[in-house]
């Protein structure tokens, strides 16, 4: 099984810790996991703000960075919907411009071939105990992708009740944004700071030590507001916690 490492801009650029710790777990696992160093962003900013076309090339050039492997991974629930949800209404639509099934074709091809990493750790590695081993409490924030789009459902759940040492720790109020959205943040500040407040409140009702989620971009924005408030949970993304072991511990805690 040859599987890609789709890392992701956020992750490449402020939290490449994410990208090496889904590396080491896959290896584990017994994964051949490669890098293509073609790939780029897969368009979601550009998408989401009303840019469809200047999307396009980015998701042509992201057909090219993965082609021929058998499964291709993120950490990141934001982008794995942007790839199985939006790539496919890109295609139609430059299909009904009359610009032919270029990308409606590409869209078919790499979607069945994407996955969230929990996603591709319990439905298609068959698996809930990778062997990992996280001594903290720990509250799980199901991401507005993740838990809309993609239908993620329990699996990050159950990959975390697996792990030695967790000790797991409902979050009230868990299915409201963070109030992240990407551009959302940017555009309405004040709503968005205000959603950040509720849910870092509710995150330090649980006293867990860690806030773990599937998006790096929604534990950013978590995080910032929980240091504002200096409060004592810190988020960390889920591979990472699941690439502990007891030889190789996370070790910022």
């Amino acid at each position: 099984m040859r599987v890609a490492l789709f890392v992701t801009c956020v992750n490449d650029t402020l939290y490449p810790r994410t990208g090496r710790a889904v590396v080491t777990l896959l290896r584990r696992l017994g994964v051949e996991v490669d890098f293509p160093v073609a790939q780029t962003c897969c368009g979601q900013p550009q998408f989401n703000t009303g840019y469809r076309h200047l999307a396009e090339p980015l998701m042509s050039r992201y057909g090219r960075a993965f082609a021929g492997y058998d499964h291709i991974v993120t950490p990141s629930g934001s982008c794995a919907a942007m790839v199985r949800d939006n790539y496919p209404r890109i295609g139609r639509k430059a299909q009904a411009e009359g610009r032919g099934r270029r990308l409606a074709d590409l869209a078919a091809e790499v979607v069945p071939r994407t996955h969230e990493l929990t996603e591709f750790l319990v439905d298609v590695l068959g698996v809930t105990d990778v062997g990992a081993y996280f001594p903290h409490t720990v509250t799980y924030h199901p991401t507005c992708h993740g838990l809309r789009m993609l239908g993620l459902g329990d699996r990050p759940r159950r990959l975390l009740a697996e792990v030695r040492g967790l000790d797991l720790v409902p979050l009230p109020g868990a299915e409201e944004c963070c109030g992240f959205g990407g551009t959302f943040a940017v555009k309405n500040a004040a709503v968005s700071s205000a959603m950040g407040d509720d849910k870092a409140r509710h995150i330090a009702a649980t006293g867990a030590s860690v806030v773990c989620a599937v998006d790096n971009s929604c534990l950013m924005h978590i995080g910032g507001t929980l240091g504002r408030q200096r409060a004592a949970a810190r988020p960390v993304h889920l591979a990472e916690i699941l690439a502990a072991t007891e030889d190789d511990p996370y070790g910022d805690l």
